[in-house]
């Protein structure tokens, strides 16, 4: 995935201030956000997708596209704090016809901004 969706400052030919973060301070805030996650098991993944586009499967996959050594179930491990079909088990709720309807839209959006 183009991690420069709709990413504005790029457009208008300006430094993005995240390319300037130091490497260790970027990963220092990965590293909170997959945290806040594992900590949060009532922000459903689908629901993740439907306001943001993305969910901790997504992070996974990017950690591999990243050039971590991991295939994806190991990625997603990383992120989940467990094995993915574990978490799903676990916390995993089923999704609602609105909440697939607005992830399917958001990812749209996801779509519309690769470039």
């Amino acid at each position: 995935m183009n991690m420069n969706v709709n990413d504005d400052t790029a457009k208008a030919g300006t430094p993005d201030p995240l390319d300037t973060l130091s490497d260790a301070h970027a990963a220092a805030a990965f590293r909170h956000l997959v945290r806040h996650l594992r900590h949060r098991h009532d922000a459903q993944n689908i629901d993740l997708m439907g306001l943001a586009g993305f969910c901790r499967n997504c992070l996974g996959d990017w950690l591999i596209e990243a050039g971590a050594p991991l295939d994806k179930a190991a990625a997603r491990e990383v992120i989940h704090g467990m094995p993915a079909p574990a978490w799903k088990a676990a916390y995993q709720t089923e999704a609602t016809p609105e909440q697939i309807a607005r992830m399917d839209a958001s990812l749209l959006r996801n779509r519309a901004g690769e470039g």
